[in-house]
């Protein structure tokens, strides 16, 4: 009976020490959506998180795309604060900010091997 005790004593002391974080407010929201299929909404709430979106449907080829653009700013809790803004077509998704990580430049040893390799396709050897 006493280990039970002991573990439920535990169980409440785990369920007590957990952080509990408040609700954020949500300041201002809006959104609009449109028979044509065009549409945009957005928020801010009062930690100063901000989220914004549009789209409208784009003919391609013998399909309709969404073409989708966007943005949205939050502050992390060191106080950095970031955005990040994007697109998404018939191109795929595409976002744009200072913490979008970008790939390496090629080396120019590599380029230059792609090169010649452009110039000297092989040939194939004809069976006989």
């Amino acid at each position: 009976m006493f280990s039970k005790i002991v573990i439920f004593s535990g169980l409440v002391a785990i369920v007590l020490s957990a952080p509990t974080q408040e609700p954020v407010a949500i300041v201002s929201q809006d959104s609009d959506i449109h028979p044509d299929g065009t549409f945009q909404w957005g928020y801010e709430s009062a930690d100063g998180t901000k989220q914004e979106q549009n789209g409208a449907p784009k003919p391609v080829d013998d399909e309709i795309a969404e073409v989708v653009q966007g943005s949205v700013s939050w502050t992390d809790p060191e106080g950095g604060k970031h955005e990040l803004r994007y697109i998404a077509d018939e191109n795929g998704f595409q976002p744009q900010g200072a913490d979008v990580p970008v790939a390496p430049e090629i080396p120019a040893q590599i380029v230059r091997a792609l090169e010649w390799n452009a110039a000297h396709p092989e040939q194939e050897e004809k069976e006989q």
